[in-house]
């Protein structure tokens, strides 16, 4: 899922609305509240819209106040219920509360690690059960590093940092392990039911099933 950042001035980015990656038109606001087309250094208050959905962001210089989802990646579409809740949480006051969007995906993947089967206690463990379901290593890697540059301490399973980029990080990892351990197996599964039933059974013959 390519993804790129919401910026102010960015000619296009990843709308945090519909999630297309598209063209932004954008203006500024006088004080008398006319949009006019933007110099940049004019007015602090900047409107952004979609050439895409034709929905706005409003930004306070390079600050998106609205909609109130920080700079988060959009959600994958197959996330599962309770982690989607946590994951949309954390978006909405990332930008305000780095910290506390930390708290809230440390605990999202552990919801979600509970909903792939484990027992959702120690992000560690069950991401390392993971990996040996399927789960890319080096995902396990990213949280490992995730975790060693966001708390000093360096306790197993912890993530606890104020740093934006960490945050970010923290976001992307959600939509990895989603896509790898639910979206992608879902995708694969259905294709293969697709397959003319002569096929499957010429498959299963050669797997000895």
């Amino acid at each position: 899922m390519k993804y790129i950042q919401p910026q102010v001035f960015l000619n296009s980015f990843t709308c945090p609305h519909c999630g297309a990656i598209a063209k932004q038109d954008w203006w500024w606001i006088m004080r008398h509240g006319s949009p006019m087309p933007h110099p940049k250094e004019k007015h602090p208050i900047r409107g952004g819209k979609c050439q895409h959905c034709d929905l706005v962001t409003l930004w306070i210089e390079d600050k998106m106040y609205f909609p109130d989802s920080g700079n988060a990646p959009v959600p994958n579409p197959e996330m599962p219920e309770p982690v989607l809740k946590l994951y949309l949480e954390a978006s909405s006051i990332s930008s305000k509360s780095p910290r506390g969007a930390a708290a809230l995906l440390r605990l999202s993947i552990q919801v979600l690690c509970k909903e792939l089967g484990e027992e959702g206690k120690n992000i560690n463990t069950d991401v390392g059960n993971l990996v040996k379901k399927g789960l890319p290593i080096i995902v396990q890697q990213s949280l490992d590093i995730v975790r060693v540059t966001g708390n000093d301490a360096v306790h197993p399973g912890q993530v606890d940092t104020d740093n934006p980029a960490t945050v970010g990080q923290l976001f992307d990892l959600v939509n990895i392990i989603v896509e790898y351990m639910i979206a992608l197996p879902k995708k694969v599964s259905g294709i293969y039911n697709s397959l003319p039933a002569d096929k499957v059974k010429g498959i299963n013959d050669r797997d000895g099933k």
